[in-house]
């Protein structure tokens, strides 16, 4: 099978690793960048380059990159795919980008559309912080678009080749609520979390908590302002929600009511236990 992948970032970088290392398939890449096209050569992220002459050939095609280039990107490539391939993207929001793929399925009907997000990552961007390993046990999203249920299923046992230990078939607009929470939200609030003015002052005072509530604060502002300013309503409300629980904390603080600062403090260790048991399918 010959797989292309277009944008050799941390995750592209790291599926053309994989799929090199865990499996016989051909990876053909393409970057903008010369670098990153080297640095992919040199790290086996691929093994030929992606271009016009055989881009036809391609019975996967990937585009990892940002929501903003992923539009045109789409509109550039889909006319010189042949019947029967499989357009993937990995874009972190999905409303925007299935959209496009539903009006798209309707020009190029002999493509299968599948949007996808492999839910793994790393502090640091770029195919030379790629690795072979990075979607180990990691969960894959599949947003079926327009595909034959078959190739859905390929595209789920093929995922669980590459390392991931979950797949998980959901709509675009549920991905999009459910990510606002357990990923943009956290790097926000990691974002705001750093910038107190007591940051500077953390050498001999810290710990695994400052390390856990920083780690998401290093991100491409470039792509993380984009996904965020994207998917606004649902993270909006999700900002929303955790202002309100901080304004309890502080109510309870302002006022001296241990026993309030308890029952806070209690409910919240509950619902931490409960998605625990949720995570190992133990509830």
């Amino acid at each position: 099978m010959k797989v292309g992948i277009i944008g050799l970032g941390l995750i592209g970088g790291s599926l053309g690793r994989t799929i090199v290392s865990r499996t016989k398939d051909e990876v053909y890449a393409f970057d903008i960048s010369k670098k990153a096209m080297l640095d992919g050569k040199l790290l086996s992220a691929y093994h030929h380059e992606l271009n016009e002459q055989n881009i036809g050939e391609m019975d996967i095609l990937i585009l990892s990159l940002y929501p903003n280039a992923l539009e045109s990107a789409l509109n550039e490539y889909c006319p010189k795919l042949k019947n029967g391939c499989i357009v993937m993207d990995c874009c972190g929001n999905k409303r925007r980008v299935v959209k496009q793929m539903k009006e798209l399925s309707q020009s190029y009907p002999a493509l299968e559309f599948i949007s996808a997000h492999p839910m793994a990552g790393r502090e640091f961007s770029g195919v030379r912080h790629s690795t072979a390993t990075l979607f180990d046990r990691a969960s894959m999203i599949l947003v079926p678009v327009k595909a034959d249920l078959r190739k859905v299923a390929f595209i789920k046992e093929y995922s669980l080749i590459l390392g991931f230990g979950t797949v998980v078939i959901t709509t675009a607009e549920k991905h999009d609520e459910i990510i606002a929470f357990t990923s943009q939200l956290a790097h926000l609030v990691s974002s705001s979390y750093i910038k107190s003015d007591t940051a500077a002052q953390f050498m001999g005072f810290s710990a695994g908590s400052f390390r856990d509530m920083t780690r998401v604060a290093r991100l491409s502002p470039e792509m993380w302002a984009q996904l965020t300013i994207d998917n606004a309503d649902f993270l909006v409300n999700e900002i929303d929600s955790i202002v309100n629980s901080l304004t309890e904390y502080k109510n309870a603080l302002k006022k001296g009511d241990i026993d309030e600062m308890k029952k806070l403090l209690a409910d919240g260790n509950e619902k931490k236990l409960i998605s625990e048991k949720m995570r190992r399918g133990t509830l």
